[in-house]
């Protein structure tokens, strides 16, 4: 495959932000299997200042398109990222899953009838990209995982959901930088006027290095109270499954999973949770994971580093009189 991969990154009130480095290691990865180069894309007036963080493994340029503002804009992104695909000839472009690339993203691939697919959550070149890019992400209000492939596209635009790989590090590589010169002159302007920060319930479990995790198997609302003590004397996080959340008994900014958090914690504590496909897209990636169900069969075990046929409560038991 002779055209590259190229990764559009994003920054907010003058920091990098973190899911540009988690797409660059997805960039390296299908750079790699499809035997092509991989390229970045910084958009803003002084782009070139985000390179140093940007020259990780696998990065063969960094590319700046110099824009009228730092603060994102929606068509003038788009004409920027079409003309990165006019002058570059990519055949993947990989974009974040996030607000200011669901502004633009869409549309271009649309209008310029890219293969195109959303919040995706892997994506690989099976036999070194020869038969195109394969993904995977939610469907059916995320009770089924979809495949998607797109025979016939020879270019595709992918957003990619925030958590789900590991963020590139900087490596110290010298990839050149180079401005690419793109005509914005016919894009719609807006303007910005400030940021106004989401109201928060105060819990922030992607940040947590513990996770104490429960799920159906805790049964009834008034048994939680109980594992959020346990979570607090062990120093861990509460989270939970998707059913605790729909049934109303924990805060949507609690439920890990597809339709949740992503998480990447140390350690990932599951207590009752059978691990639906959807629960274990946002938790496998834990470095270590521990799963306690009664059932043997439970799919949990499947990507639990160890685990424990037992009742949650008696387990919570014992861990109550080792904490005493």
């Amino acid at each position: 495959m002779s055209a590259g991969v190229l990764v559009v990154a994003e920054s907010r009130q003058g920091e990098l932000r973190e899911v540009s480095r988690e797409l660059l290691s997805l960039g390296a990865e299908l750079a790699g299997a499809g035997g092509t180069g991989l390229s970045v894309a910084v958009l803003g007036p002084d782009g070139d200042r985000f390179a140093p963080a940007l020259q990780a493994a696998g990065v063969s340029e960094v590319l700046t398109v110099s824009t009228p503002t730092e603060h994102f804009e929606a068509h003038v992104w788009e004409r920027a990222v079409e003309g990165l695909i006019e002058s570059e000839d990519p055949a993947l472009i990989l974009c974040g899953h996030t607000i200011d690339s669901l502004g633009f993203a869409p549309a271009l691939a649309a209008r310029l009838g890219l293969g195109f697919a959303s919040d995706i959550t892997s994506a690989s070149w099976p036999d070194g990209g020869a038969g195109g890019v394969r993904v995977h992400r939610g469907a059916y209000g995320e009770k089924l995982s979809a495949e998607l492939s797109f025979e016939g596209k020879p270019r595709t635009l992918l957003t990619v959901r925030p958590g789900i790989f590991p963020p590139a590090e900087p490596n110290g590589a010298s990839a050149p930088v180079r401005a690419v010169e793109v005509d914005l002159s016919g894009a719609a302007r807006t303007e910005h006027l400030e940021f106004v920060e989401a109201a928060s319930s105060g819990v922030d479990i992607t940040k947590a290095e513990f996770l104490l995790s429960i799920g159906r198997g805790v049964e009834d609302k008034d048994n939680i109270p109980r594992f959020q003590e346990l979570a607090d004397r062990l120093g861990a996080t509460l989270s939970s499954s998707r059913p605790l959340v729909d049934a109303g008994w924990m805060d949507s900014s609690r439920q890990v999973g597809q339709s949740g958090k992503t998480v990447k914690p140390r350690l990932y504590l599951a207590m009752g949770i059978s691990g639906a496909v959807q629960h274990l897209a946002g938790m496998r990636s834990a470095d270590t994971i521990i799963a306690v169900n009664s059932d043997p069969e439970a799919p949990i075990f499947g990507v639990a580093h160890y685990g424990a046929v037992a009742d949650m409560f008696e387990v919570a038991d014992g861990l109550e009189d080792a904490l005493e």
